[in-house]
């Protein structure tokens, strides 16, 4: 073959992303783009090919087209999908029914739809008096044929969720588990006056509906009301609960979880396991608490993960179900950002779309914005960074850099495990969100190696305030913050002094850690200004610079951060690799972007590393004498 490139040249020739690239090479757009190995190789001579994707006008970014609203927080099926814009997601049920597992856990990150799906099965399912399949007849569920229409409507159901079940001590969590199954069985009021059901069972109802039980009683509340919703029907209910393990969570981190684990155990124990009152039961959660410390001899249990192909495409979006949705709300000529910044987990061999950003980016007049951050609380990934050692962090530093590494993950992980051995951490930040499955291959055990790194550029965001921020024990947040405005304003004399009492106090057993640490530490400190500044270390001028720090407002100074690092430096080598690498700055033109969009002053810094030593030389770009 002639001369060829690849597609990360091609993408930077053709200024589109390596996505795009690597789509347009599958659809064969690109003549004479061979598949080598698992990348595209390109003739050299290659032209970009036009873009044929459908597009309905020209993107106004404060004229969004009148069409129907985004269900911004929308976890009511029926509302979801009769008034907003909903992406069917029905053929999940076609799929269980097809397989029909006793029980089913679904186990992914917040906001990807769970409690929606979960909803959705619910109205599917649940006999009522009301024709609930009028909110299924458009639905491609309704077109895969009688066979899976005449489930509809068919089974009481028992519904259940967890999310809100948030509180400081087992007594205010049990009082509000008693709370979310009186609410239930108000919802099944008939079983009251059910000739079908004796009189125990009828007092014990009437205990669980006014919120009179004890622990012994709640704990088979499950049992109890599958037992009677079959009595009355005639037929065993499904059982969905949705957010299993927020209270068990909550439980770890407030010193409650031996009490919330042995209720789960029980409550799930009487109502999933050889329960003769059971059709089928339906779990969600972000962790897959394992078997032996919660669904003790449950063998009914069918687990679905982030690593498993089933069911991989019904929580969160597909490639082509945003591709619908931009081009529904007039933004096809976005798709690239939205790959940029939304795109990237993988669940099974489904490449997923975060839902819950995607929407809040087209509310948000394409504008694109960590929406992610701070939807939940993950208190426990501060408490286990803080134990950890220093291969951990130079590891979870070093994924900002765009690094992958390989690691052992335990989809089955507890939260005790995760806490005694840190090293954990890997797999409860990839099936929380935090990380994403470049490659997966079994491991001996039954679990799983798997290469990991950042999913997109909102998680690079996120990930620089949720995880680099909560490593106290190594970056105190006073002294961060500091070290931030020592960045801001220009004072180089005052950033050396705190970097220096930094690394040498707090992080001297990382004296032998090379530049991905320091990149990582670097980019940890400067997280507190997300809100004022976007961070990336893209290209610029002749070259790529490590940091750049571009103010969302004109009136504050763009930053930008070149770091070099060397062993066994002398204090004047030290101050000379300093000194080399502001001139990159400088010589590379890396202040090109920021000055083309109108930013008046620039900081540039020089950052040189040498074990627990640091040197620090500034310069001023793009200022008036006067500023200066």
């Amino acid at each position: 073959m002639a001369d060829t490139i690849s597609v990360k040249e091609a993408a930077k020739l053709w200024d589109i992303t390596e996505r795009r690239v690597s789509t347009l090479c599958k659809e064969g757009k690109i003549k004479d783009a061979k598949k080598q190995g698992r990348s595209w190789i390109i003739p050299a001579d290659a032209e970009k090919p036009a873009d044929s994707r459908i597009k309905s006008g020209a993107y106004m970014k404060h004229a969004r087209p009148a069409n129907l609203p985004l269900p911004i927080g929308v976890s009511d099926y029926r509302l979801a999908s009769s008034e907003y814009y909903y992406i069917d997601k029905t053929m999940m049920i076609k799929d269980f029914i097809d397989e029909r597992p006793m029980v089913s856990l679904f186990t992914r990150p917040r906001r990807f739809g769970k409690t929606l799906n979960m909803d959705m099965l619910r109205t599917f399912f649940e006999k009522t008096n009301e024709d609930t399949s009028v909110y299924f007849r458009d639905k491609k569920i309704w077109s895969g044929g009688k066979k899976y229409r005449e489930y509809q409507g068919k089974y009481p159901v028992i519904f259940i969720t967890f999310k809100d079940i948030k509180f400081d001590s087992w007594e205010k969590t049990f009082d509000a588990i008693k709370d979310v199954f009186s609410k239930e069985a108000g919802r099944h009021n008939e079983l009251r006056t059910s000739e079908k059901c004796d009189e125990f069972e009828k007092k014990a109802f009437e205990r669980l509906l006014s919120g009179e039980v004890n622990e012994v009683e709640l704990s088979g509340a499950l049992l109890d009301l599958s037992r009677m919703l079959h009595k009355h029907y005639g037929v065993a209910p499904i059982i969905i609960i949705d957010e299993y393990d927020i209270p068990i969570q909550q439980g770890y981190m407030k010193n409650y979880y031996d009490r919330i684990v042995l209720f789960m155990r029980n409550l799930f124990s009487g109502g999933l396991k050889d329960n003769k009152h059971l059709s089928y039961g339906f779990l969600t959660g972000i962790l897959r608490v394992a078997k032996e410390s919660i669904f003790s001899g449950l063998n009914n249990l069918t687990i679905n993960s982030v690593l498993d192909n089933k069911y991989s495409s019904y929580f969160g979006f597909t490639s082509e179900e945003v591709k619908e949705m931009a081009e529904y709300y007039g933004a096809a000529d976005q798709y690239d950002e939205i790959c940029e910044w939304y795109d990237g987990y993988r669940f099974g061999r489904t490449e997923i779309f975060n839902p819950w950003s995607v929407i809040n980016y087209f509310n948000n007049e394409c504008e694109p914005r960590a929406f992610w951050q701070s939807t939940g609380s993950n208190d426990i990934i501060g408490e286990v960074i803080s134990e950890a050692s220093g291969e951990i962090y130079e590891k979870l530093t070093s994924l900002v850099n765009g690094k992958s590494f390989t690691t052992y993950i335990d989809t089955g992980v507890i939260y005790p495990q995760i806490k005694n051995n840190s090293s954990t951490i890997y797999s409860f930040l990839l099936v929380a969100g935090y990380l994403k499955a470049i490659k997966t291959a079994p491991s001996f055990n039954g679990d799983f190696m798997c290469e990991v790194a950042l999913p997109n550029k909102e998680i690079t965001f996120v990930y620089n305030k949720e995880i680099l921020q909560k490593m106290d024990s190594i970056i105190p947040q006073s002294t961060a913050i500091s070290i931030q405005e020592a960045i801001y304003s220009g004072d180089h004399i005052k950033l050396q002094s705190l970097i220096q009492t930094l690394l040498t106090q707090s992080v001297s057993c990382f004296d032998t850690a090379g530049e991905n640490f320091y990149h990582g530490f670097m980019l940890g400190l400067c997280a507190l200004l997300g809100g004022s500044y976007t961070s990336s270390n893209k290209e610029s001028g002749d070259g790529r610079y490590d940091i750049q720090l571009k103010p969302k407002s004109k009136n504050l100074p763009g930053i930008i951060i070149e770091l070099k690092a060397e062993k066994n430096c002398t204090e004047e080598q030290l101050k000379k690799l300093s000194q080399a690498a502001l001139q990159q700055i400088i010589d590379k033109k890396y202040d090109t972007e920021m000055t083309a969009e109108g930013v008046q002053m620039i900081y540039q810094y020089g950052v040189a590393f040498s074990g627990k030593n640091v040197e620090v030389t500034v310069g001023h770009g793009n200022m008036t004498e006067e500023q200066k």
